[in-house]
């Protein structure tokens, strides 16, 4: 999890509290200001989200990347008699 997607977690329970406060005390400017809140949490939280993929997605590149350079490395030892030069 990353500062976006604890961010926006928190930014929607904020969110939530604000809008059933405003709700139960009249107060329609806290309500909506509750929803905007919230929705802009749920906005952060899928930022962070598609972060974490594009991170993950790279993380994984690289270790194929490595994996690859291994095995080549590792072929290119062995001899054509199947025998390690």
């Amino acid at each position: 999890m990353n500062k976006d997607r604890a961010k926006g977690a928190i930014d929607e329970v904020v969110g939530v509290v604000k809008q059933k406060a405003g709700g139960l005390t009249g107060n329609t400017k806290l309500q909506v200001e509750g929803v905007v809140q919230q929705a802009k949490g749920k906005l952060e939280t899928a930022w962070g989200k598609t972060k974490d993929g594009v991170h993950d997605a790279k993380a994984a590149s690289v270790l194929k990347d490595a994996h690859v350079q291994v095995t080549l490395g590792a072929s290119a030892r062995v001899s054509a008699g199947g025998k390690k030069k």
